[in-house]
């Protein structure tokens, strides 16, 4: 049997730049995307650096990284990175991140990482967000590779197949490419504020290694990622999809939902942003979990990932704020100012409108997604 190639899932080449930016150049939307990233540059100026990129590589430096930088300008008060002093730049690494926002996680730990000359990991991208001309070369060109999403009628049958050629990239991509990846700790985006590693995806990782569960992960050099935002990207649409989820029992995706996820994650003011690089798991510890059943080592990793992921989550005053607000008490009352406070009102107020649903529900959904931090990384008893 042939080795998978992976042609319908990888990243461009760098072969396939100037087709793709020619593609993107004449896409409808490029103008407006254009002039909102770069008002102060012409539309023709940033179409002739498009049209000038002969690589990845390229594509990465003269565009992705002044995009970065303008989003980071436009939206935040200042994104902060700790840790990356951890790395060693000649190995690749597997970064397992909390996931809070779609693109922009991964965006700016490839804006960091370029800046820092470590190189610019693979990103995972779920297939139901490549679709389109425009995210296809958007994505693809900047190093994305498309994931299989389960849903309702994925048979268990095809999930471990989707399982088992994701892990087999995964791996092909850090040891045979020898790039680095980000992919989030579970799957999709955490909608409560509850950081957790899903312990399936710890499975997935030794799915194409060797049959020692120890050197299965250990060649993967995983590194866990926390990102932090003092105000959490697309908060509003979170808190409607967590309400009709409860509602119905399952959430079904509008048409068009996805795009508007992801232009209004890059756009909403998000306040202060930390990304935390924890320290990387270790041979040791891993060796540490040996005499227990692969099951139980799978549970026993995540859960390591998830104690150096909340060690490094950054609690800002809106966490602090929320869980006084949620839970009635004044603890925190130091953390933040009154001035926050109104702000913090004034946001809750707003999803007043939504009033086909149960406004204090929403409101009360709206709290958890900054208060569960909050318990998660004191290790608060809720109430």
């Amino acid at each position: 049997m042939a080795p998978d190639t992976f042609e319908d899932i990888r990243p461009y080449t760098d072969a396939e730049i100037p087709g793709a930016m020619r593609r993107l150049t004449a896409n409808p939307a490029f103008p407006m995307l254009s002039a909102w990233l770069f008002p102060e540059r012409s539309v023709n100026e940033i179409r002739d650096i498009l049209l000038s990129a002969r690589s990845v590589t390229d594509f990465q430096q003269t565009f992705m990284v002044p995009c970065v930088k303008s989003i980071i300008d436009k939206t935040t008060d200042g994104v902060t990175f700790s840790g990356l002093e951890k790395l060693d730049k000649g190995r690749k690494y597997l970064l397992v991140s909390n996931h809070r926002d779609i693109v922009l996680d991964a965006m700016i730990i490839t804006w960091q990482m370029l800046l820092e000359g470590f190189g610019t990991p693979e990103i995972t991208f779920g297939a139901n967000l490549m679709q389109g001309e425009l995210a296809i070369d958007f994505g693809k060109s900047n190093k994305m590779f498309k994931v299989e999403r389960p849903s309702t009628t994925t048979s268990p049958r095809e999930f471990f197949a989707f399982s088992q050629r994701l892990s087999a990239y995964i791996r092909q991509t850090l040891t045979v490419k020898g790039e680095h990846v980000w992919i989030a700790q579970r799957n999709g985006r955490t909608k409560d504020g509850d950081d957790a590693t899903d312990q399936g995806i710890i499975k997935m990782f030794g799915m194409s290694g060797p049959d020692d569960k120890i050197e299965a992960l250990a060649e993967l050099n995983i590194v866990p990622v926390a990102v932090s935002y003092e105000w959490e990207p697309c908060d509003i649409l979170k808190v409607l999809e967590t309400y009709e989820s409860a509602q119905r029992g399952a959430y079904t995706k509008k048409p068009g939902e996805d795009l508007n996820s992801i232009m209004t994650g890059i756009s909403q003011p998000k306040g202060r942003v930390h990304f935390e690089i924890c320290d990387p798991v270790r041979k040791e510890e891993l060796l540490a979990l040996d005499n227990f059943t692969r099951s139980r080592f799978n549970k026993e990793v995540a859960e390591l990932l998830d104690r150096r992921i909340l060690g490094g989550y950054r609690l800002w005053p809106t966490n602090y704020l929320a869980h006084d607000l949620r839970y009635g008490q004044g603890k925190f009352r130091d953390k933040y100012t009154p001035e926050l406070k109104q702000r913090f009102r004034e946001r809750l107020q707003s999803l007043a409108k939504f009033d086909n649903y149960d406004v204090d529900a929403l409101k009360d959904l709206m709290l958890t997604i900054y208060a569960t931090p909050v318990d998660r990384v004191c290790g608060i008893t809720k109430k």
